[in-house]
């Protein structure tokens, strides 16, 4: 009995060893090409160049020579002329094929040094020029007796009159300087003191009729009359508009009342409100262009005179003021208007354009072009915007190629998030889970672990893996997928890959047994 059963134990290893030969010989051959046009045709081709040899579960690592992984599985060579697969993109970067790119529209521009020009604009509108407004106040109390000026926003010359007013203290002034003019006459043939008294008093009735701001015009009409009038003519001091008339014919005034307002408007001022973040571009002297919502095809230029100390803390901004020439008079109070004011930037800067930048909100970054195909995103450090172009003061070195559009596309297109995982960087922002690729194979259950969410499975080639036949351990992404599993079990699975090197099942069910045709009659 013992003899027998070492019998067929020595016939079962010949026959294992007989087709574990067959099969090698059958790869081998298989593997060695026809010594006939075939080979000839290859040799003039010239042989394929290998690049490098590439992990075969997707992990980040290559190597130059042959080798195997710590599952055993060979390392899938890379030729030259052929573009890696995504599992083989380095470390840091996204892929994106040439007809992809084509497609997405992609374009890139390389960082240079750039004078930056930035312009502060901001709303305004036009008001008098302070320093050209003029008050009519009278020195004196009295009445007024007619109005040559009676309404506001009527424009008035230099000298022009304004009002006729009566005063009693202006009449006794007249009558005061009347009287010492001739007695000063009369004294002319008297000794030189009684004249240098007459002529004192003289001179203290004219400083008095000045002080209570009779004109020179009408001092030289009482001269010249001789005799004194009960009312007197109160003249523009300058030429502009009526900005202010409180005066009524027939009103009473007093010392110090403003009877009229009148406002130069030769020059005005532009009071423009600057946001806070743009007050360090502004300077006194700096050039101002304006352009008036009345106006839409002119263009006034300017210059700042001041920019206020205070900020307006509900709007934060804070008041320029800008002096503009109106000789035309086109320019009139409470008109509207935007300003442009051009500020230099000390020197050169490394800039970019501003649609390269990718802001999530806590840091900006670029999509750096690495090669044909290759992106790599990079976190930059920004400064002043101008122009459409931002500078970069850290994180891009001159001449490096930033995407500026359709970068906003790779990001969806790569799950750029992904990439930048490998800079170690936590992300604030709740990631939504983007539809995995699967891959579809067909084994035997070896072992489960229901409970542990685990099953090894012996399985076939899967293609679009480049794997060959092999038993592996998968963890399934729903434990419940796993009950009902008995080993020996034939299954049909999907798997995917979130991260590399790390495969998970997602879907995974009994195979279903092949059609059988039909029986022949009994």
């Amino acid at each position: 009995m013992n003899q027998r059963i070492a019998w067929m134990a020595g016939a079962a290893i010949a026959l294992a060893v007989a087709i574990g030969a067959g099969y090698w010989l059958g790869m081998r051959s298989a593997a060695i090409p026809d010594a006939g046009p075939q080979t000839a045709a290859g040799a003039g081709k010239g042989e394929r160049k290998v690049l490098y040899y590439r992990n075969p579960m997707g992990l980040p690592d290559t190597s130059p020579v042959p080798k195997k992984d710590s599952m055993g599985m060979d390392y899938i060579a890379v030729y030259e002329g052929e573009v890696a697969p995504e599992a083989a993109t380095p470390a840091g970067t996204v892929r994106i094929a040439p007809e992809k790119q084509q497609l997405l529209g992609v374009r890139t521009e390389p960082a240079a040094e750039r004078e930056l020009r930035r312009t502060v604009r901001a709303l305004g509108t036009i008001q008098p020029n302070e320093r050209l407004l003029y008050r009519v106040t009278p020195r004196f109390e009295g009445w007024i007796e007619r109005l040559h000026v009676n309404t506001t926003g009527q424009p008035v010359a230099r000298g022009q009159p304004l009002m006729e007013v009566y005063s009693p203290e202006l009449v006794s002034a007249q009558e005061e300087y009347l009287i010492a003019l001739r007695a000063a006459e009369q004294t002319r043939a008297s000794g030189s003191e009684a004249q240098a008294v007459m002529q004192r008093l003289t001179e203290s009735a004219l400083r008095r009729m000045r002080n209570l701001g009779v004109s020179d015009e009408e001092l030289n009409t009482l001269r010249r009359e001789g005799k004194g009038r009960s009312s007197l003519t109160f003249r523009s001091p300058t030429a502009g508009v009526v900005t202010q008339k409180p005066s009524v014919q027939g009103m009473r005034f007093m010392p110090g009342d403003v009877l009229y307002e009148i406002a130069d408007l030769s020059s005005v001022w532009m009071l423009a409100e600057v946001s806070e973040q743009d007050l360090e571009l502004v300077r006194a002297g700096q050039d101002a262009a304006v352009r008036i919502v009345a106006y839409p095809d002119k263009q006034f230029t300017g210059k700042v005179l001041f920019v206020y100390p205070t900020l307006e803390q509900a709007t934060r901004t804070a008041r320029v003021r800008i002096e503009l020439a109106n000789r035309e008079r086109l320019l009139k109070p409470a008109m509207f208007g935007n300003v442009e004011l051009a500020s230099d930037h000390a020197g050169k800067a490394l800039a970019i354009p501003d649609s390269a930048v990718l802001d999530s909100g806590t840091r900006q970054m670029v999509l750096v072009r690495r090669g044909e195909g290759l992106f790599e995103p990079r976190t930059v450090r920004l400064g002043m915007r101008a122009d459409g172009y931002v500078e970069v003061t850290d994180g891009l070195q001159p001449g490096e190629e930033v995407v500026v559009r359709a970068n906003f596309l790779i990001d969806a297109e790569s799950n750029l998030k992904a990439a930048l995982g490998s800079f170690g960087h936590a992300h604030g922002d709740a990631q939504k889970p983007t539809a995995a690729q699967t891959y579809r194979g067909q084994g035997k259950v070896a072992t489960v672990d229901a409970k542990a969410g685990t099953v090894e499975i012996e399985h076939g080639p899967i293609a679009s893996l480049n794997w060959p036949a092999m038993t592996m351990e998968f963890r399934a992404r729903d434990k419940s997928k796993l009950g009902g599993l008995k080993p020996g079990q034939s299954v049909e699975f999907e798997i995917s890959q979130p991260k590399a090197g790390e495969f998970l099942i997602e879907s995974i069910a009994p195979a279903t047994p092949p059609a059988h045709s039909g029986h022949g009659g009994k």
